[in-house]
């Protein structure tokens, strides 16, 4: 009867069997006599392929859609407010009535002004042909030259008060129709100030009035900003909740000024296509492109690895920072080169290189900190080596006792 060894043996066996078993290691020269290719796999690393694209330096800021032009407007004369016809929200047209002023009074001096007039008109004609009947006898010295001056002032006189009842007519009639509250524009009621009741007066703000002929947005930007904007530049607008693109414009107007109090220089920009989503009043991000490259040769931002030098200027003693860039690009799945970079304009994660990477070429974006030029790297998802098989152990045991039975 076989006896069995114990538990403890065996397990010991095995172990030793898997040690030993493989004298190739890190160390030890393979079958060929050299080092173990298993035994240095390289740095893992993930790369991607640099490709062209379309890239633009942008500039970012924040302001509110309005209208291109705000009306403010003020009643041309005061009395008391009958009639509101329009109110907060409504779209109203040039000349159309908003609200409407107690008018009797200025009815009354209208048909006064009319009166006067016609008054004016006979004193007129009745001087005017005195006078020159006057001329005449003047002229054959049968009246006086007091006389003929008496003539003459009287008819001036009259001439003036007939260009004086003109206006006042004219200005009598104005008021009358100044009544009635109109809009000077195509526009929406921002505001209202005034109510059925109330007291309108010439120095009060009636209605606001947005013109709807176009939107825009004013941003501030700082002097370095504010230098690159020039008329014309496209701008896309993105409400500040909203990831998406909801308007597009161009900038058409610039302040020549900076503000001295702020430091900050006005920028207006017209809405050229307005999406569903932006209105007066609401909160937009505007992206200014300064200056967009085609097929540019971009990459992750983050495959750059970054060189800071510390250089002391002798003649000022101040301490400078030189800064440069570059990536490593992986050659034949298996060796990482270090190219110095020349970069351009940043977009997002995304930055232009001008010089050091072409398209096409691997980068490394994950674990190039690690990297020294001619590194060796494992692309990460490659196979790179095969596992050792697994022995199972109930295999193992009955290869132990069968050896265990022959050596007895």
């Amino acid at each position: 009867m076989k006896k069995l060894l114990p538990y403890s043996i065996v397990v010991a066996i095995i172990f030793f069997q898997a040690c030993g078993g493989n004298t190739e290691g890190p160390n030890n020269p393979g079958p060929g006599g050299g080092m173990n290719p298993a035994a240095n796999p390289g740095i893992s690393v993930e790369t991607i392929v640099a490709s062209t694209s379309d890239i633009s330096e942008q500039i970012k800021s924040f302001g509110n859609i309005r209208a291109a032009e705000i009306v403010n407007v003020t009643p041309q004369v005061s009395n008391r407010v009958t009639a509101i016809y329009a109110d907060l929200g409504d779209t109203v047209r040039q000349g159309e009535v908003m609200a409407k002023i107690y008018d009797v009074p200025f009815r009354d001096q209208y048909q006064q002004a009319k009166s006067q007039l016609e008054q004016s008109k006979s004193a007129y004609v009745r001087d005017s042909l005195q006078y020159y009947r006057q001329q005449t006898l003047h002229e054959k010295e049968l009246i006086s030259s007091t006389e003929f001056d008496d003539a003459r002032a009287t008819f001036q006189n009259s001439k003036a008060q007939l260009e004086a009842s003109r206006a006042n007519l004219t200005q009598s009639r104005e008021d009358l129709k100044n009544t009635e509250i109109t809009s000077p524009v195509y526009g929406v009621v921002l505001t209202r100030n005034i109510s059925t009741g109330d007291l309108a007066s010439t120095g009060q703000v009636a209605y606001e009035v947005g013109n709807l002929t176009g939107y825009q947005a004013r941003v501030y930007l700082p002097l370095e900003e504010w230098r690159k904007i020039e008329i014309g530049q496209p701008v896309s607008f993105r409400v500040s909740n909203q990831q998406d693109i909801t308007g597009e414009g161009r900038v058409t107007q610039i302040s020549p000024r900076i503000d001295p109090t702020t430091g900050l220089g006005e920028v207006v920009i017209s809405l050229t296509d307005r999406g569903t989503s932006i209105y007066q009043g609401v909160l937009v991000q505007s992206i200014i492109n300064v200056e967009t490259h085609q097929d540019a040769v971009t990459i992750p931002r983050s495959a750059l690895v970054e060189n800071v030098q510390t250089l002391i200027e002798p003649e000022s003693n101040t301490i400078q920072l030189e800064r440069s860039y570059s990536a490593f690009v992986v050659q034949n799945d298996s060796l990482a080169l270090r190219r110095e970079l020349t970069l351009g304009i940043e977009q997002g994660n995304e930055i232009e290189i001008l010089e050091g990477i072409g398209a096409g070429d691997e980068v490394v974006i994950t674990g190039q900190n690690s990297l020294n030029d001619s590194s060796k790297v494992r692309v990460a998802g490659q196979e790179d080596f095969q596992p050792a098989e697994e022995i199972p152990i109930e295999a193992s045991e009955q290869s132990t006792a069968d050896t265990s039975s022959t050596s007895r």
